[in-house]
């Protein structure tokens, strides 16, 4: 899937801006026939959540259904155009109605959906535009959703949340990421996929497959520009499918010192004519497992920086450009040089983003908390249709350097996950993701409840761990816990000799609470915290970074354990700084794995 853009064969009508809406609790909207149009005096946001931006009316942990309207008029120039009807991310199942007649689903959030819509719309006039979303989930969707019926039936009241989550972050509901009216010929440029490989010090290779939706008989142009240098071949294609293949000498290699980005023209050609055109940056690097060290262009490179949520105040999860800026420039300031999507896919704005920035990125798709017990045939499919959908969106950014198929299963410490059923699981999800892309490391971040024997660590490049001895476990006790921690660690490296990454580790703190002495919550005990793990991390020759949780401040459902928010940022939910953004900023002004 192609991100959108504006050219001569392809246009782009932004349609966020304010919609109609209304809250469907009891499911009638179908009955009822709201997808022919309807006005409730109620209008909301898009792309925005609506939880904050809708609290008044009773709408901050409304999780169900609800509809989003809007009259929107089609261009008479998209009378000769494929038309498409595209959403960043909804999240996380939706329907569609074009003018009263339904156009189609999707039950996959945080990715984008595309529907043509040409049989519903006449250009020159206008549509409205009718979208039921639903934020409810179950056990076999990604992330896998729970009642409170069966927290209580489990018997685990104290672990209950209001609204029930299996994972410590906001369902938010809504439109998410930008909606949009996409234009391309009839016959036209479906996918690029690029390859890059570093032949020497000078010299680089590109491999690129192209798709096109047709299987005439037409002809591939294909360009490497950078300023007023161009590389240009033309080949034929065969069944829909053509590959190109250029040597760049005197190649700039992409880098987090160096992000430099070439451009990828492609021209598709019937006989003379150019019948459509795409251009897409790209950058040409290497990533590599070596040993125990992650190598970037063939030098060894550690990771430093956090686990993130999009997340802020009133727009929830929803995509709001100065504040990626914002977050962007915070990481460059506290010296930081990448960041897991945990736990989901992030906005393709943020991917193209951190390829301009030079940012490393560990992209994961959702399934968090994956508990096995409910785990089915089904979910495995939607598991795989996550993996499908995000490799295909995030391939050609140079800035994602590994795939997190998962994060934290087992995390209700089920002894039935070790009776093979997992590890079957996870071998087919590893050997699905490694078919679609083997040049990505593949991890999955492992929590304390499933252990040294996870059979994540079985299949994974790379052992994530997501650790919090002296909070959750050994509370304010850093002693004890980094001591347990350091044996733990070598027990694992030991058993699967594989290179460690610390994805999570971190305490909630809160802003202005100080103390003299050890105490949990307080800024100061966030520092030590935070440098007594980096300190042990360091001290391990088969450690490759450190991302600290969180980067900021974020809402979460309600729980005792939470007040609003967890305050594990090193920056408060409005990116004000907490003592221990100042830490890290010194700590990793050093770009290599030093000691402290």
């Amino acid at each position: 899937m192609l991100y959108p853009l504006v050219n001569n064969f392809r246009n782009v009508l932004d349609l966020s801006g304010i919609w109609e809406f209304k809250t469907d609790p009891k499911k009638i909207g179908e009955r009822e026939k709201w997808f022919k149009g309807f006005n409730t005096g109620t209008t909301i946001a898009v792309p925005g959540s609506w939880n904050e931006q809708l609290e008044e009316l009773g709408l901050l942990h409304y999780v169900g259904s609800a509809w989003y309207s809007k009259k929107v008029f089609i261009p008479s120039e998209y009378e000769s155009k494929r038309i498409i009807l595209r959403i960043g991310s909804i999240d996380y199942n939706s329907k569609f109605w074009i003018n009263g007649k339904f156009a189609g689903e999707n039950k996959v959030g945080f990715l984008p959906i595309e529907l043509e819509i040409n049989d519903f719309v006449v250009p020159g006039k206008e549509a409205i535009i009718v979208i039921m979303v639903n934020n409810e989930l179950s056990d076999e969707t990604l992330p896998q959703g729970i009642t409170s019926k069966r927290f209580r039936d489990e018997k685990r009241l104290r672990d209950e949340t209001n609204p029930p989550t299996r994972y410590d972050f906001s369902p938010y509901g809504g439109i998410h990421r930008t909606i949009q009216l996409v234009t391309t010929p009839h016959c036209y440029i479906k996918q690029i996929k690029i390859d890059t490989k570093i032949l020497n010090n000078r010299n680089g290779l590109v491999n690129a497959e192209i798709i096109i939706n047709s299987k005439k008989s037409l002809v591939i142009s294909a360009q490497i520009i950078s300023g007023k240098k161009v590389l240009s071949q033309k080949t034929s294609l065969n069944s829909g499918k053509a590959k190109v293949k250029f040597e760049i000498s005197n190649c700039k290699f992409w880098s987090i010192d160096n992000p430099f980005l070439y451009d990828l023209k492609i021209e598709l050609l019937d006989e003379k004519n150019i019948i459509d055109e795409y251009k897409t940056p790209f950058g040409v690097r290497e990533v590599v497992i070596s040993g125990n060290k992650l190598l970037l262009n063939g030098k060894e490179i550690y990771l430093k920086g956090f686990g993130k949520h999009e997340d802020f105040s009133v727009i929830g999860k929803g995509l709001f450009l100065p504040l990626m800026v914002k977050d962007f420039e915070l990481m460059k300031w506290i010296n930081a040089n990448s960041f897991r999507t945990s736990h989901y896919p992030y906005s393709e704005e943020m991917m193209f983003y951190a390829d301009r920035k030079g940012f490393l990125v560990i992209d994961e798709v959702p399934a968090v908390s994956l508990d096995f017990r409910y785990v089915n045939g089904n979910t495995l499919k939607t598991h795989k249709e996550h993996i499908t959908r995000l490799i295909d969106r995030d391939y050609n950014h140079p800035s994602v350097i590994m795939w997190a198929v998962g994060n934290e299963p087992n995390l209700v410490g089920d002894k039935n996950y070790y009776n093979g059923s997992a590890k079957k699981y996870w071998k087919e999800i590893f050997g699905f993701t490694k078919k679609i892309d083997s040049s990505r490391p593949i991890t999955v971040p492992n929590c304390t409840r499933a252990g040294v024997n996870d059979p994540v660590f079985e299949f994974s490049d790379v052992l994530s761990l997501n650790r919090y001895y002296g909070w959750y476990e050994y509370p304010g006790n850093l002693d004890e816990a980094t001591s347990i921690l350091s044996k733990e660690m070598d027990t694992i490296f030991n058993k699967y000799k594989k290179p460690i990454l610390f994805t999570e580790f971190g305490v909630d703190t809160m802003p202005g609470l100080h103390s003299i002495s050890t105490q949990m919550f307080t800024e100061e005990y966030q520092q030590q915290f935070l440098e007594a793990y980096i300190n042990l991390i360091r001290s391990k020759k088969y450690t490759i970074g450190e991302h600290v949780w969180n980067f900021a401040d974020f809402r979460t459902p309600q729980h005792f354990r939470r007040v609003v928010l967890n305050l594990k940022g090193v920056f408060n939910r409005n990116r004000e700084p907490k003592s221990a953004a100042f830490l890290l900023k010194r700590i990793w002004q050093n770009p290599s794995k030093n000691k402290l």
